[in-house]
């Protein structure tokens, strides 16, 4: 009995062996490939942010160590990234760009999810037609919207200046005081679409016999929201928000385009362009983007952390 419990024991380790062998080469293409194109690129701008490379004037990258994060000049001044106040503006401005806008998105998409969720007549219809600012690409949007704030036809403009929130010629992104919730407004109507739509699919896999049940026992749509709705979205709640956080943290395109480099609006990663080609300090914007990627995984591992998301 024991030898045979034996080999039925080293037949069921050899059989996970070679699942566990058969699965790693399935992998190794893709391990791979991830290796090839986010791995070497990290790694690369890793090293190049320890040098001193002008990509129009240097022949190639020069060692410097950690001058580009922090070097003081013979005079006390520093010009080292960590010393410079434009990079520090950026983080700033990011930061506050990311916690309202994803916060809004958060609520509103909560919102139409309960909303759409419910059964009404043309549930469908409304259900397509929410999605569509998602589905425009982020140029032309971002175009619309910039006419849209234009300071001489811009209908956005006009209502601000008869509403006296706005002087005669001005716009709300010319004003640098509501320049950037005018792009949190932007995002926010762009991207509550997909809060809206992960979740609703949150909500369609909590059982309908738990809202039956708590119908039964007479608790009203207010408890049957905070006591069951909200407990059972906890994890798809904190997944949306860590996908739009990584999203809004890193955003690029849709404040270059409406407001270009201007510094009330200027991010972490339009800093990091405009040091890598318009400066053409590929050294320095490499710097930039490595400091860029310790924050976002600094920020993403102190939510999932604190949010306790297990991704089984």
């Amino acid at each position: 009995m024991t030898v045979k419990s034996t080999f039925k024991r080293q037949a069921s380790r050899g059989l996970e062996a070679r699942r566990s062998t058969t699965a790693l080469w399935l992998l190794l293409p893709t391990l791979l490939m991830i290796a090839g194109v986010a791995g070497y690129p990290l790694l690369r701008t890793i090293y190049l942010s320890f040098t001193s490379y002008n990509i129009n004037t240097d022949p190639g990258p020069t060692w410097v160590g950690l001058e580009n994060y922090w070097l003081t000049t013979p005079e006390g001044v520093g010009i080292g990234l960590l010393q410079t106040p434009e990079w520090w503006q950026a983080v700033w401005t990011t930061l506050k760009f990311t916690l309202v806008s994803v916060g809004i998105e958060t609520l509103i998409g909560l919102g139409i999810a309960l909303v759409i969720n419910s059964q009404f007549k043309g549930r469908g219809a409304v259900r397509t037609s929410i999605l569509i600012p998602w589905a425009i690409p982020t140029v032309v949007s971002s175009q619309i919207w910039n006419w849209m704030y234009n300071d001489s036809f811009g209908i956005l403009s006009s209502w601000g200046q008869k509403l006296g929130l706005l002087q005669v010629g001005e716009s709300f992104l010319s004003n640098p005081e509501t320049a950037l919730w005018a792009l949190v407004s932007v995002d926010v109507w762009k991207t509550v679409p997909f809060m809206a739509l992960m979740i609703l699919a949150g909500l369609q896999s909590i059982p309908s016999d738990m809202y039956e049940a708590a119908d039964v026992d007479g608790a009203s749509r207010w408890t049957q929201f905070w006591r069951l709705t909200l407990p059972l979205l906890k994890t798809t709640l904190a997944v949306t928000v860590i996908f739009r956080l990584l999203d809004a943290l890193r955003v690029f395109d849709m404040p270059f385009i409406v407001k270009g480099n201007a510094p009330e609006t200027m991010t972490m990663s339009i800093y990091a362009r405009q040091q890598m080609f318009d400066n053409a300090q590929l050294g320095y914007g490499s710097a930039v983007s490595v400091l860029i990627f310790l924050i976002i995984m600094v920020i993403a591992v102190v939510y999932l952390s604190t949010s306790r998301v297990k991704f089984d």
